[in-house]
């Protein structure tokens, strides 16, 4: 009674399913063997009578019908196997006009991305081959809405964060417009912070800045709310924020002149090795091979110089890897496919950096240039039509 129970519980498998219907094929064929087919040798004189050619034909039929049985009861159980699987299907394809999944095969003639500068009027659609650059459409409650505010992606959804317009504002884009949300950020942050999507996209961290003094909170918001978490014994103002081992990470400092690194663990920010420069207003990028890259910045060292340098974190080691065509800083960098795509502010230059299948710099190429010098711009990857 015990294992009946459970099954009642369990629900029937799509091996009972099967053997179900296996089991009333068969017992239909055997009461038919029985009861009417019979072969012409069982007749006293071996001759084939009327009625045994009707009945083997009656077998024949049978036959088919256990085939036809065996068929469907094979069809049913890939169906009831996938089945957990459809769903998956179906959401992998569904997109909507704010969120869209993409492959991380595509190549760059395939790829567009959303360009909100400081002001939002400005804002454009770049292809990732530089073969377009088109104007998009906006709306914002102003037009430098976007201006110093950070941004990452929650649930699929661009969202920003501080900035001048409003110190504190949470900001998500739908279809083409930047709506204002209830929710607000603990902490002012009106200049110099970072915003990061962690926890596989569901959250976004928020950290660092500047309000009347240099921040070293950071903060968790999951879409409806924002909670404080751990500070850092350091600021880390114009140091961004980006994955080294699937932990956020800092590096750098634009007011205390710093190249400290850190990453933030479940117990708290601690220290990595230092950067060899005294680096600020670079761009952080995450590698799939648990490496982080730094591209461009500003080192205050020596008078201070903007700088074209391409490093890599790897095995907890800082080494330059390649370098930007133009040295740049205060851009924005995004990780499409197996390119990272730079827009500078200092030059204009965009330029996108091709990696191998193990994630290894290919090549840096210039694919066009900005309309005009925008710091910090907002990126977004999106479709080709995207609010044009």
């Amino acid at each position: 009674m015990k294992n009946s129970c459970e099954e009642r519980r369990a629900g029937p498998s799509h091996e009972f399913y099967q053997m179900n219907i296996l089991s009333e094929s068969n017992e239909l064929l055997n009461i038919e063997k029985q009861e009417n087919c019979w072969k012409a040798n069982n007749n006293s004189n071996n001759t084939v009578t009327d009625e045994d050619t009707k009945r083997t034909s009656c077998l024949d039929k049978l036959k088919g019908i256990h085939v036809m049985f065996k068929i469907m009861a094979v069809l049913i159980g890939i169906i009831i196997t996938l089945s957990p699987f459809i769903p998956k299907i179906v959401a992998g394809i569904k997109t909507t006009e704010t969120t869209t999944e993409f492959s991380t095969e595509l190549l760059p003639s395939d790829v567009f991305i959303l360009v909100i500068p400081t002001y939002v009027d400005g804002s454009y659609l770049q292809s990732g081959d530089g073969s377009s650059q088109i104007s998009a459409t906006i709306n914002a409650p102003e037009n430098k809405y976007a201006y110093n505010a950070a941004h990452a992606l929650v649930n699929g959804k661009l969202h920003i964060f501080g900035g001048v317009s409003d110190y504190t504002k949470i900001a998500r884009l739908d279809d083409c417009s930047l709506n204002e949300l209830p929710v607000r950020l603990n902490e002012e942050r009106s200049s110099g912070h970072a915003a990061l999507s962690i926890e596989n996209g569901i959250k976004a961290l928020i950290c660092f800045g500047y309000s009347g003094n240099f921040r070293k909170t950071c903060e968790i918001f999951d879409g409806s709310k924002t909670v404080l978490t751990f500070a850092s014994d350091s600021t880390h103002r114009r140091g961004g924020l980006g994955l080294y081992k699937n932990q956020p990470t800092s590096v750098g400092c634009f007011s205390e002149e710093h190249q400290k690194a850190e990453t933030l663990s479940a117990t708290g920010w601690i220290s990595l090795p230092d950067h060899p420069k005294r680096i600020s207003d670079h761009s952080l990028v995450a590698l799939e091979n648990q490496s982080m890259l730094l591209i461009g910045g500003w080192d205050a060292g020596n008078g201070g110089a903007r700088q074209s340098g391409i490093w890599e974190l790897k095995d907890e080691n800082w080494n330059q890897i390649g370098e930007l065509l133009q040295a740049n800083y205060d851009g924005s960098a995004i990780y499409i496919g197996r390119s990272i795509y730079y827009f500078g502010y200092v030059s204009n230059a965009i330029e996108r950096m091709d990696f191998t299948e193990t994630e290894e710099l290919q090549k840096v190429a210039k694919i066009g240039n900005q309309p005009n010098s925008f710091y910090y711009p907002v990126l977004f990857q999106n479709v080709s039509n995207y609010c044009t």
